[in-house]
């Protein structure tokens, strides 16, 4: 199974917990539906306020698989797309679209079940003068991202894997999510392993 396959299966808050809450997006950045998970390599987008021209070089220069991280500044006022570039994304088999600031369309968008995270929806579109720059290192959401580092979003939001970290964090959360199965299955529904769990618990605190 490919490392991105593996990472499918675990959730965010596992992944942050094995990265000591230190490669998170911020809050903000939601998707669109709750349901939306995605995970691929960060194919990065730096572009300036308001011009999105450099947003449709990276559809067209993005692989399929790739995710299009977007530093958008966090401008909420200008829409990086709509429905249809961002359908021309998932046309070409981009992943997903995580960007920080907003979209469009938003019926359209969701009606594409196509995974967006952003930081919510705008009337007004971007213009295109055609500055900004691709795969290059940029702060999405707070959070420093590389070319071709690992991102998984779902519900809880989105998290960065730094690529040279990949496997480490992989066996860090592959284990957190066992631990947190186990002690699920021992500790919930039962008073006396409830009444236990938070003795142990507080008495190390």
């Amino acid at each position: 199974m490919s490392i991105i396959n593996s990472f499918k299966t675990i959730p965010t808050t596992c992944i942050s917990d094995a990265m000591t809450g230190l490669n998170n997006l911020n809050s903000s950045i939601k998707p669109l539906k709750e349901e939306y998970k995605v995970v691929g390599r960060a194919f990065t987008v730096k572009m300036p306020v308001g011009d999105n021209l450099v947003f449709l070089k990276a559809i067209k220069e993005a692989k399929p698989g790739d995710v299009l991280v977007v530093d958008a500044k966090g401008d909420t006022y200008r829409a990086i797309a709509g429905d249809f570039i961002v359908g021309l994304a998932q046309t070409l088999g981009i992943k997903g679209i995580v960007v920080d600031g907003v979209i469009r369309d938003v019926v359209g968008v969701k009606k594409l079940n196509f995974p967006v995270f952003c930081k919510g929806t705008a009337v007004a579109a971007s213009g295109k003068s055609g500055q900004g720059e691709l795969n290059v290192p940029i702060s999405c959401g707070g959070t420093t991202v590389h070319p071709g580092d690992i991102i998984v979003g779902d519900a809880d939001g989105v998290v960065v894997i730094p690529k040279e970290h990949e496997q480490t964090i992989l066996t860090k959360a592959t284990e957190k999510v066992k631990f947190d199965e186990l002690r699920d299955q021992k500790v919930s529904g039962n008073r006396d392993e409830v009444i236990n769990y938070l003795n142990e618990f507080l008495s190390k605190s």
